[in-house]
């Protein structure tokens, strides 16, 4: 099964069919021709279908609200003042009609993907089609387009990878992780075995405390099955250790 990052392929394929128009006397308009972003979509879905030999495909897309944004109102602040392409709303519901999808109230397309990917039932089966880099804290296979690259997460490096981005953060999205944190300052504190009492560790040396480092953990997290209460459709926030340990016994 492909398990799609439906909401780039929406936004490339609507910006990528924007035209401008110079009519003289400072007088410009904006138009989009959906039929040429609808055959840019469906052509580059068939393509991920005939690269990877599956032609089982669900397509992942945001919510218009974000459990993230309770947790911290700053979180993808600066994308407000970003336009979505012309068209794009329209689109959006084409592909709804048109493509079998998977929404979640409050969860962003990352979560959805994350949580099919790691769904027991779909554990060796699915592959995850993005070039966003947090997919890389989702223990499976991900196929990155770009660069036409397919490989496995382990699970081990998928929680090295979210472990650095507690530290790090991701200023793109809102949250600074910790003051003076770059990769290499991480992977030195993190160390052969990294664990979540090292971030923990490093926030209390900073002086912070351990609401602080869940806070960002919070906001860095991809949603994965364990992280997620499917009876009522809600995230289950990460809880260090406990979140952990829980998660292994299920």
């Amino acid at each position: 099964m492909l398990i799609v990052d439906a909401d780039l392929y929406l936004y490339r394929c609507t910006a990528a069919t924007e035209e401008e128009t110079d009519w003289g006397d400072d007088v410009w308009s904006l138009t989009t021709d959906l039929k040429i972003a609808k055959d840019l979509f469906s052509t580059q879905m068939s393509e991920f279908k005939a690269r990877l030999d599956d032609d089982d495909m669900i397509l992942c897309l945001s919510s218009t609200t974000n459990f993230r944004k309770v947790i911290e109102p700053t979180y993808k602040w600066q994308r407000k003042k970003t336009r979505k392409p012309l068209g794009y709303a329209a689109m959006l519901d084409w592909v709804q009609h048109h493509y079998r999808t998977f929404q979640k109230p409050g969860l962003e397309a990352d979560d959805c993907m994350g949580i099919l990917a790691t769904k027991p039932d779909n554990i060796g089966k699915g592959i995850i089609v993005s070039d966003d880099k947090d997919m890389k804290t989702i223990p499976g296979r991900l196929y990155r387009p770009v660069s036409q690259e397919l490989f496995e997460v382990s699970e081990d490096a998928a929680d090295t990878a979210f472990f650095t981005q507690c530290l790090v953060g991701d200023p793109a999205d809102g949250y600074p992780g910790l003051k003076g944190y770059g990769p290499r300052t991480a992977a030195k504190t993190l160390g052969p075995l990294p664990t979540w009492q090292k971030v923990e560790q490093a926030y209390l040396k900073a002086g912070l405390t351990r609401q602080d480092a869940l806070r960002q953990a919070r906001l860095a997290r991809i949603l994965r099955w364990s992280d997620w209460d499917s009876e009522n459709n809600k995230p289950i926030l990460y809880e260090g250790d406990r979140h952990d340990k829980a998660a292994a016994t299920t």
